[in-house]
């Protein structure tokens, strides 16, 4: 059970459905320790399999799963992670410090989310980003939006510049618009992907 990886981080937490996968390979092993296993092809034989289960029969993983569950929440309630950081750094962000500069492509999802949302009533927000990235690709006017980064990229290092100066928030040019925070609150999943992209 609680096996580590190589820098001593507790093993991920199993699901039941995973359990039910290691049994059945197991299971399999034993029966036929010769047969070479198509992974695909036996997965998906788990999968139609784990569907037919009642919730008795799948009881005993999810029993499985729940003890896993506790095991990793102890392992990880002691473990600290080498050099004493964890690798998902959280940052503390200054509640003072100006937002950072938006790329061409959220200002483009600002404007077209509305209408691809009208489009497609009831798709989540995953689906909503798939199909802004379809219409970014084909996007006649890059430039106006392009524009509107480039502006705000100029805004976001007067703003740095105040800040660092000790200007603080109250010194520095407004910080951003409504139709911009709602960007921002919509696509928060997306802000860390972007931090190279600004860099």
């Amino acid at each position: 059970m609680g096996k580590k990886d190589s820098e001593g981080k507790p093993r991920g937490r199993m699901s039941s459905y995973a359990f039910f996968v290691q049994t059945c390979r197991e299971e399999h092993k034993k029966k036929h320790p010769n047969d070479t296993v198509v992974f695909t092809e036996f997965t998906k034989k788990c999968a139609e399999k784990w569907k037919e289960m009642t919730p008795k029969e799948k009881k005993r993983f999810e029993d499985m799963a729940e003890r896993d569950k506790a095991r990793y929440e102890r392992e990880m309630s002691s473990y600290v992670p080498s050099g004493g950081q964890s690798k998902k750094r959280k940052r503390t962000k200054d509640p003072n410090a100006p937002k950072r500069a938006l790329s061409a492509f959220f200002f483009f999802c600002a404007e077209e989310r509305p209408s691809v949302r009208a489009a497609h009533p009831g798709i989540g927000v995953a689906d909503v980003a798939k199909e802004l990235g379809k219409k970014w690709e084909t996007c006649p006017n890059k430039n106006k939006f392009e524009q509107l980064a480039l502006e705000d990229k100029a805004r976001y290092e007067r703003d740095m510049q105040v800040y660092r100066g000790g200007g603080g928030a109250s010194a520095a040019a407004p910080r951003v618009s409504p139709k911009k925070a709602k960007v921002e609150d919509d696509d928060d999943e997306d802000d860390d992907d972007d931090d190279d992209d600004d860099e």
